[in-house]
């Protein structure tokens, strides 16, 4: 088999082509190098990222996600696309809270949801996201009572655009993105100027316990109530 990749490289990459082309699920290295039968695994990274550098600027991209490899239409030819169809239920805040936490926890258990967001969660709220296809089951806690626990599929990587979970924004990006909820914004805000409060009245005791002499009226600094 390596002699007749040596030969003929530009065959690995076809073969690559046409497997993801009429393939209905994205593929793994390992599975795309059992089809082109037991090819090394980095010979096929290699032809991998070849192609996606020729698909690049093309209609179509060749993208990973969630090290699974397919083609998919180049996002700023979607609207070309775009067809009559019906409209997905928007998530709940609800759903949107614990798909948030899974994705940023997982593996996770419904009570850990619930200690997170502080309410309890429905089962009907996990049973959307996973008709939906972003979360899944993925075995159960070795605890007292072995919890079942969650984390998220790759259908959510694709569905986000996200290669891996490394890829989910941080704090400060969701607020630049106006993602995050004004109460909570302000919650934050207050909390970190009752810090601030907190430290300088330490800062006022500090002093009066290091002179601790009598001010201009004659009294001493008594300790705060």
């Amino acid at each position: 088999m390596s002699d007749e990749v040596d030969s003929a490289p530009d065959e690995i990459e076809r073969g690559l082509e046409a497997t993801l082309f009429a393939s209905e699920e994205p593929l793994t290295v390992e599975q795309l190098a059992a089809h082109l039968g037991d090819c090394e695994k980095p010979l096929i990274r290699d032809r991998l990222k070849a192609l996606q550098a020729h698909y690049e600027m093309r209609g179509v991209r060749l993208v990973e996600r969630g090290k699974r490899w397919h083609f998919e239409t180049a996002a700023d030819m979607a609207h070309l696309l775009r067809r009559e169809k019906e409209q997905v239920r928007r998530l709940s805040r609800a759903a949107t809270e614990v798909l948030a936490i899974i994705a940023y926890h997982e593996p996770v258990s419904r009570a850990e949801i619930e200690s997170i967001r502080g309410v309890q969660t429905s089962g009907g709220t996990l049973d959307v996201l996973m008709e939906a296809g972003w979360i899944k089951l993925a075995g159960r806690r070795e605890v007292p009572g072995r919890p079942v626990i969650y984390a998220t599929t790759p259908e959510f990587l694709d569905h986000f655009g996200l290669a891996s979970r490394r890829d989910l924004p941080g704090i400060d990006e969701l607020k630049a993105a106006g993602l995050l909820d004004p109460v909570d914004e302000a919650f934050e805000e207050a909390m970190g100027q009752t810090g601030e409060e907190a430290d300088s009245e330490a800062t006022s005791q500090e002093d009066c316990n290091a002179a601790p002499e009598a001010d201009e009226n004659g009294e001493e600094c008594s300790a705060a109530g």
